[in-house]
């Protein structure tokens, strides 16, 4: 059965225009506020300073979250509901984010709390409705009219009964979770390799192809005045897998005054690897993160299977949890001060608050931020199954030891060899995963049984 989430919404999102100024009201789902569960939290009410450039990235996210830009062979895109956007109220501005249909494109719109004239600002997270006429309207709006953004709204200004709600019933939310877990954990694993200035930036963008083939990968690699699309990985070198994917970058080119290219190292002959492209615009800053290939959308990627195979990186996250209060920036260092932790029991407690999406990472300040989603109790039960199957092969005895570093592991009417490697990512198995996919999707089942099997404490509490 298809897992749905429900956004209630007071009234829909509009964009009221008149002939002094324009006023954008977006309409807030249940939510997290400071003062704990809101309804329909309030979370902004003020002008913003560079209209079309706010108007223009959240149509652009909008775009993005019902895109599906890779269809599996002999089947038709399903016709889905766009999932609404993300966002975020801190201190340092609002974040809105979303992830295409096919999850292979993450999109986040960071307003800088200097570019916000604000009247009412408090924390908070949420989803925001832009439904279809909103974006029609969305594309009207003119840099000489002033923009009136509010973010939800108080109980003066609800134009509809309180009783009245208006729902939008979503398909697949829980693939947006796993997104938010991977691409928080792969941009944490990137640096920065290239930065262009406004007229590199629009060059290569502009002459990226309008498509590709499926499996289609190329490498951005440093030109004279530029970037180029290579075929083939060199030392430095950032992946552009479906490379037409970045091109939903078009709109906002003309505001552009850098852009900045994230990656994990690479080296010649390097498989399909994810990629983050930073688009500087004045006020704010547009993110635009890539999977490793076109069909592969970033809620498969299973890098953070490791990190929350239970025990105790569950308890550390649920103490850390209680620490963390929408943080735009999480120190680790601190918050392990604060927690008494070591800063590497921090760090993996925070990849297991973002394998329920309540954590990302800002690659353009190089640090974590707290998102704390409103999700359904026991959505994310069924989210890794890999990981379910490899507490069960350690609860059936499936594994044993087979000398140093390495083991067998029994499943179903197989034995499976698995050698262990100095870091959970360099573990081989012979199974059929492993040898497909060389670890590039995170761990195979038989891998991480072995891990839980040599860490009792982490499978404790698993047994019934």
């Amino acid at each position: 059965m298809t897992e749905q989430l429900a956004y209630r919404y007071l009234s829909p999102s509009r964009l009221n225009q008149s002939a002094d100024q324009a006023e954008l009201d977006l309409a807030t789902s249940g939510g997290i506020g400071v003062s704990g569960s809101v309804a329909h939290p309030h979370f902004f009410s003020g002008f913003v300073e560079q209209p079309v450039i706010v108007a223009q990235a959240i149509l652009l996210l909008a775009r993005v979250a019902r895109t599906r830009f890779y269809v599996p062979p002999n089947s038709l895109a399903a016709i889905l509901r766009a999932a609404d956007p993300v966002v975020t109220a801190t201190a340092e501005g609002l974040r809105f984010e979303s992830f295409s249909a096919c999850c292979g494109v993450y999109a986040r719109l960071d307003v800088d709390a200097s570019a916000l004239d604000a009247m009412h600002m408090t924390t908070g997270v949420t989803n925001v409705d832009v439904n279809p006429p909103l974006r029609q309207a969305l594309a009207t709006v003119r840099a000489s009219e002033p923009l009136h953004l509010n973010v939800g709204s108080d109980a003066l200004r609800v134009s509809t009964p309180r009783g009245e709600v208006v729902e939008d019933k979503v398909p697949l939310p829980k693939r947006w979770l796993k997104g938010f877990a991977e691409t928080q954990m792969l941009a944490a694993g990137m640096t920065l390799r290239h930065e262009l200035n406004a007229a590199q930036a629009r060059q290569f963008i502009q002459a990226l192809p309008k498509s590709s083939a499926t499996k289609t990968v190329m490498w951005a690699v440093q030109a004279a005045r530029s970037l180029r699309l290579a075929s083939t990985a060199a030392t430095g070198a950032v992946c552009v897998a479906g490379p037409e994917r970045l091109r939903v970058l078009e709109p906002l080119m003309r505001h552009a005054t850098a852009l900045r290219a994230y990656g994990p190292d690479a080296s010649a002959g390097a498989m399909p690897l994810p990629s983050a492209w930073v688009l500087e615009l004045p006020g704010a800053r547009l993110t635009i993160a890539l999977s490793p290939e076109k069909s592969r959308g970033f809620s498969g990627e299973g890098s953070v299977l490791h990190l929350i195979a239970g025990g105790d990186a569950t308890e550390d996250a649920e103490f850390v949890s209680s620490l963390l209060a929408l943080e735009p920036r999480i120190d680790i260092a601190q918050l392990a001060v604060r927690a008494l932790l070591p800063e590497a029991q921090i760090a993996a407690a925070l990849s297991v608050l973002a394998s329920s999406g309540q954590v990302g990472f800002d690659l353009a300040t190089g640090a974590y931020f707290h998102r704390p989603l409103p999700v359904q109790s026991g959505l994310l039960d069924t989210m890794h199954p890999r990981l379910a199957d490899a507490r069960k092969l350690v609860a059936d005895a499936s594994v044993q030891s087979d000398g140093a570093e390495q083991f067998a592991v029994t499943s179903g009417d197989q034995r499976y060899r698995v050698v262990l490697g100095t870091e959970a990512a360099d573990d081989r198995c012979t199974c059929p995963w492993y040898a497909k996919y060389k670890g590039t999707r995170g761990p195979c089942k038989h891998t991480l049984a072995v891990r839980i099997f040599l860490d009792p404490v982490r499978f404790a509490g698993t047994e019934a």
